[in-house]
């Protein structure tokens, strides 16, 4: 597109940043509302495989992810005790690495650094309060009073994105998977230099990873009840109570976990929005438009991927709509796929009746999901 444009990116998450600085650097005026008052992340670490470390290198930034956080090449398989039985190598995409565990705080301030150093603006405690598309552009209210008219609004703003129910209202709310996901930070153990899974006959699985050379997290997904919320005062033993059957390493992690406010709990949910992701000129994308469950570690991942083509198809076409078609018939056939392999791996994992279309997918498996995306998009 020849003439630049203004745009809106409603959330400054790891998509949203990855887009303003993609865009900034093309030259487009980027304004970014989010809600938060400063470049940070809740949670502990998150995986950045070879995909999203493309997009990484394609922003400027892969360097500075890989300073922050610990690059690794190898999947391992182990029993509850902790003993190897197998050891699976991770496919690149072009030249860049398997895999990077990062602190979620730590990417957070790469990306933020990015994006202003590329010229985008933040606006720190914001939301949309009001929104009129009219065809030729949208007209935005913030809610700081801030207003301004622009050429495409685009959310990045999560799984129970504002901008969605906006657009849709109801119809398409996060659905609870039955399972939540426990996470907390513990000193990296000499031996994991990678992933490592422990699983077995049990309700649990559970993973190390590294995200610094000082630091991993244990992370697991377990059964629980909607309603559910961990106690304040003994998170940390609830945790360890779900993994009682574990020893070796996981056990030793465990050990390590001494404050309760350390374990960070999330309820797995999943959002499929079946319907055009964009209407007029508002476009949802990430976790706003196709959240799944993290048993690909492709969520972030699919968030950046969905940024950086999204300036792609903005580059090659000639009008905002047209951009916005192109733009979604690339990105939904991968991010379903992700979307759908992850939910039937889930079931798989923990018993549940899978239906013919997870079957053939479960044939692919988790490395062969890794193969697959590793391929041009």
């Amino acid at each position: 597109m020849a003439t630049p444009l203004r745009v809106l990116v409603h959330g400054g998450g790891i998509g949203g940043l990855a887009l303003a600085t993609a865009l900034a650097r093309r030259g487009h005026t980027v304004e970014v509302a989010e809600l938060r008052e400063q470049f940070d992340a809740l949670g502990v670490g998150i995986i950045q495989p070879s995909n999203a470390l493309h997009v990484m290198r394609e922003l400027g930034i892969l360097d500075e992810c890989l300073a922050a956080g610990y690059e690794w090449e190898v999947l391992t398989i182990c029993d509850t005790a902790g003993n190897p039985l197998a050891k699976i190598p991770q496919p690149r995409m072009d030249e860049a690495p398997a895999n990077n565990g990062i602190p979620r705080p730590a990417l957070a301030q790469v990306l933020g650094r990015a994006a202003t150093g590329a010229g985008a603006t933040v606006r720190f405690g914001t939301t949309i309060a009001e929104l009129a598309d009219d065809g030729e552009g949208v007209d935005v209210t913030l809610s700081d009073g801030h207003t301004g008219r622009y050429d495409l609004v685009v959310g990045f703003d999560g799984i129970g994105s504002p901008l969605r129910t906006r657009l849709y209202g109801d119809r398409f709310r996060p659905e609870y998977t039955g399972f939540a996901n426990w996470r907390v930070t513990v000193p990296r153990q000499p031996e994991v230099q990678g992933v490592v899974m422990s699983t077995g006959n049990l309700a649990a699985k559970a993973l190390l990873t590294p995200i610094t050379d000082e630091l991993m997290y244990l992370g697991s997904v377990v059964a629980e009840t909607e309603d559910f919320r961990p106690d304040p005062e003994r998170a940390h033993e609830q945790l360890a109570e779900r993994l009682s059957g574990f020893t070796g390493p996981v056990a030793e992690a465990l050990a390590a976990i001494t404050d309760p406010s350390a374990v960070v709990y999330s309820r797995i949910s999943q959002v499929t929005v079946d319907a055009p992701w964009h209407v007029g000129r508002v476009v949802l994308a990430g976790d706003a438009a196709h959240a799944s469950t993290p048993h690909l570690a492709q969520g972030a991942a699919m968030a950046v991927e969905d940024a950086l083509v999204l300036a792609q198809e903005l580059d090659a076409a000639d009008t905002v709509p047209a951009a916005l078609r192109a733009w979604e018939d690339r990105r939904r056939p991968r991010a379903m796929f992700v979307q759908s392999l992850s939910r039937a791996v889930l079931k798989q994992e923990t018993g549940t009746p899978t239906t013919p279309e997870e079957d053939e997918l479960l044939k692919v498996g988790i490395p062969g999901a890794a193969h697959v995306l590793v391929k041009p998009y």
